[in-house]
């Protein structure tokens, strides 16, 4: 299968540097470093960076312009996220944050011709899933001690053996289910949205798929940062 057209490999390759499309042909460390996910990955990171240091440059008490929308989207995150996860949970919000306008803008970026959406990989996605899956136990320790095992053991002490292997599968499980649902929705939108530009031309066709995107990209985000979200809650709450 040919590989798409990508700026940031085209301007490697003008520089001299060895690229590679996927990560079973990169046998050294540069060629790893410039794969197609992981260079649009440090983009999206940069470019938020930098949005936020132009945004709250000037902080003022009375918000307007990118300040006053920044606002309204990180309150609405935080109040949903402690809807879910409780008063407790608040200083979790920066991992949320960041989770939501990460995979956001990733989800989107692979609908714009010449880049790339890290999320359509599936190494970016495990890496997302892995962070909220070990962060998870993390919350629980701190929270609980080593009273958090009782959240694998379940209420019948002579079942705890059973309990405990199910759990700890069904917490493995929990990579798989966060990771393959956000990569397998993004990338059969954008292998359609490709295969619709091949053959049935470059604007007009695609358009409905485009729409369809931009819908589904902010579902999968919110889908997993309420996934996310449910997990950190769960492990917060007391075992019964």
């Amino acid at each position: 299968m040919e590989h798409p057209i990508i700026f940031l490999n085209l301007l490697f390759e003008k520089l001299g540097l060895p690229i590679v499309h996927d990560f079973t042909h990169a046998h050294t460390f540069l060629e790893k470093i410039l794969l197609p996910y992981v260079t649009y990955t440090w983009l999206i990171m940069i470019s938020l960076v930098i949005l936020v240091k132009l945004t709250v440059r000037r902080i003022e008490l009375v918000p307007r312009g990118g300040q006053n929308v920044f606002e309204v989207v990180i309150s609405a995150i935080e109040e949903f996220m402690v809807g879910v996860t409780g008063e407790e949970g608040r200083y979790l919000f920066p991992l949320i944050g960041t989770l939501a306008f990460f995979i956001l803008i990733s989800n989107y970026m692979g609908m714009i011709p010449g880049f790339f959406g890290p999320t359509a990989n599936v190494n970016t996605t495990a890496a997302c899933a892995i962070i909220v899956v070990v962060y998870t136990h993390v919350i629980g320790v701190k929270f609980h001690g080593l009273k958090y095992i009782k959240h694998f053991m379940g209420p019948i002490w002579w079942l705890s053996p059973l309990i405990f292997v199910v759990e700890v599968i069904g917490h493995i499980a929990r990579i798989l289910s966060l990771s393959i649902r956000l990569f397998g929705n993004i990338f059969g939108e954008e292998l359609v949205l490709a295969i619709l530009m091949v053959l049935a031309g470059l604007y007009l066709a695609p358009l409905p798929i485009m729409f369809l995107g931009l819908f589904t990209g902010g579902v999968q985000a919110f889908i997993f940062v309420l996934l996310s979200s449910m997990y950190f809650a769960g492990a917060l709450e007391h075992a019964h």
